[in-house]
């Protein structure tokens, strides 16, 4: 089992079910999207660049997509908290996915590397 696999595997549930689908949707967003570790967590890169990674808050254990390039896009679903570079997207392991909102913020990130690239 790879590291990524025992990250989300040695999950409990719901948050084991909510973390594997945040990366199925991610890994089907963009063909271009490549799942990696980086810093022991699970990163997913675009084009060889990090673009995001999933993780959980340690006190709440709420999931969240980690948006490398957060600083760059505005979405009212990203939060920056004290970070200067990335912002989080948080995800309730207890209702269904936003998938539309997950999309969209998907979106405005892909567009940002777009335009760098």
């Amino acid at each position: 089992m790879s590291n990524n696999e025992t990250y989300y595997f040695k999950k409990d549930e719901p948050i084991k079910s909510c973390v594997l689908a945040m990366r199925d949707i991610l890994l089907q967003f963009d063909s271009n999207i490549a799942e990696t570790t980086k810093y022991g967590m699970p990163c997913f890169c675009y084009k060889g660049k990090m673009f995001c990674y999933i993780w959980t808050d340690k006190k709440t254990l709420e999931p969240y997509y980690l948006i490398v390039e957060g600083h760059k896009i505005e979405h009212p679903n990203l939060e920056a908290g004290n970070r200067t570079r990335m912002k989080i997207f948080r995800i309730n392991p207890n209702e269904d996915l936003p998938i539309e909102t997950i999309h969209s913020v998907l979106n405005l990130a892909l567009d940002f590397y777009e335009k760098v690239d």
